[in-house]
């Protein structure tokens, strides 16, 4: 039995309870504010004074560690218009405000960094980039172009801008880096022979598709040394014909964790099959919380490494029961913190807290397909954090639809059709 499988057997497994990475960092609790899109990027894409005060509040609120929204390391390519970037060419001076505001109240805060590759929209780019020059499909072609294929002194570029991001990052002052490697971005891109048919040695085999994901860890780790911590989101699958498979990601989950990966958070779904927003998930699931835990419980099996499990929890009761089976060493949470910044607080404090969160709805499906009301009317709470008020649980799906339209017009809706 390895040294961290004594110290999980030895050490308290309840939701309160502290818990020590293998690099030394200690999360004061099992709670794990998972990443959520904020969309306060300035128009140089710095951080604004709004995103210090809204993780300011998150860790009064008991939370952790936050993972922040990605934060890209390419400004040439951008998921959406408002994204944050982290390079040489960033102004660090709010980026240090911004970590110094997430370690309140002896939380973490660790920023996502990510770059899009194919999924970058057609109104922000006319080529993006990605492992091989294939298109995403159902219906998102109307809003995303055609990739060219990256060439392999570009794939070079973009792995030692993961690693600059991640020495910048520790520089200003943030206590770990989270790597996205779900989700349908680049580095899932890479992982999937849906996406990624090359015929060099980044594509073809898992072993050559998973290079891709592994050069870009051990980049980072060259650059911020051992003792500062890496981790990683993964998929469980892409849920996708020809795609990323589960049997795929557990030889995925054995290599990082054998490179010396610090933490790995399970989630799954792409643009194409946004499962991680509870799309098409089993009416069994959704009453049991967790939407992955039948496959993290699988991959405790192959590796010590602490494992985060995200999606669906809204209770004490059942994260507790997810802790409890060994399963998982911490519980993500999002958007349940979007609507009560001080839920991680309530859940420790009453054994019985459970948070329900509505159905957003216009009451017109059309205006429900295009507004993405999972994700634009979230942002506007963390707007709201952002300028130091109170979230708003009654805010209306109309008023939400209107003023994004008014802000941004149609390509508010198109940029992220997920």
């Amino acid at each position: 039995m390895t040294q961290l499988a004594v110290q999980r057997q030895a050490t308290s497994n309840e939701l309160g309870s502290a818990f020590t990475l293998g690099s030394g960092q200690v999360i004061k609790n099992r709670l794990f504010k998972s990443a959520m899109s904020e969309q306060l990027g300035n128009t140089d894409h710095n951080p604004t004074v709004g995103l210090a005060k809204l993780y300011e509040r998150w860790a009064q609120g008991g939370i952790g560690l936050s993972v922040t929204g990605n934060i890209m390391v390419d400004r040439t390519a951008l998921g959406e218009p408002k994204n944050v970037v982290l390079d040489e060419l960033s102004d660090l001076t709010n980026f240090k405000k911004w970590a110094q505001a997430g370690l309140k109240n002896n939380s973490q805060i660790w920023p996502q960094l990510n770059h899009p590759g194919k999924q970058v929209p057609n109104f922000i780019s006319e080529e993006p980039v990605a492992p091989s020059a294939i298109p995403l499909t159902g219906g998102l072609e109307k809003g995303f172009n055609t990739p060219r294929a990256l060439t392999e002194a570009e794939i070079y570029e973009i792995i030692n801008k993961f690693a600059l991001s991640a020495k910048l990052s520790k520089e200003v002052g943030f206590s770990g880096v989270q790597i996205h490697g779900a989700h349908g971005y680049l580095v899932s891109q890479f992982l999937s022979p849906r996406h990624n048919q090359r015929d060099d040695q980044w594509g073809g085999s898992l072993e050559n598709r998973m290079r891709f994901v592994l050069a870009v860890y051990h980049a980072m780790r060259e650059e911020v040394g051992d003792d500062f911590p890496i981790g990683i989101k993964l998929n469980s699958a892409d849920f996708m014909k020809g795609g990323f498979t589960e049997e795929d990601s557990m030889e995925v989950v054995k290599a990082v964790a054998a490179a010396g990966i610090d933490l790995i958070e399970i989630s799954g779904g792409t643009y194409e099959s946004p499962t991680m927003v509870g799309h098409k998930v089993k009416e069994s699931t959704l009453k049991r919380e967790a939407y992955f835990l039948d496959y993290i419980e699988k991959v405790r099996k192959l590796v010590d490494t602490p494992l985060v499990l995200t999606g669906g929890f809204r209770s004490t009761q059942a994260m507790q029961a997810a802790l409890d089976s060994g399963a998982t060493d911490l519980i993500g949470v999002a958007r349940t913190t979007a609507v009560d910044p001080d839920f991680p607080n309530k859940l420790l404090s009453d054994k019985s807290h459970k948070q329900e969160l509505r159905i957003l709805t216009s009451g017109v499906k059309a205006v429900d397909k295009m507004a993405m009301f999972n994700i634009v009317w979230y942002e506007f709470q963390l707007a709201r954090m952002a300028k130091g008020a109170a979230p708003k649980p009654n805010l209306g799906e109309w008023g939400v639809f209107f003023r994004t339209l008014a802000a941004a017009g149609i390509y508010a809706f198109r940029k992220r059709r997920a």
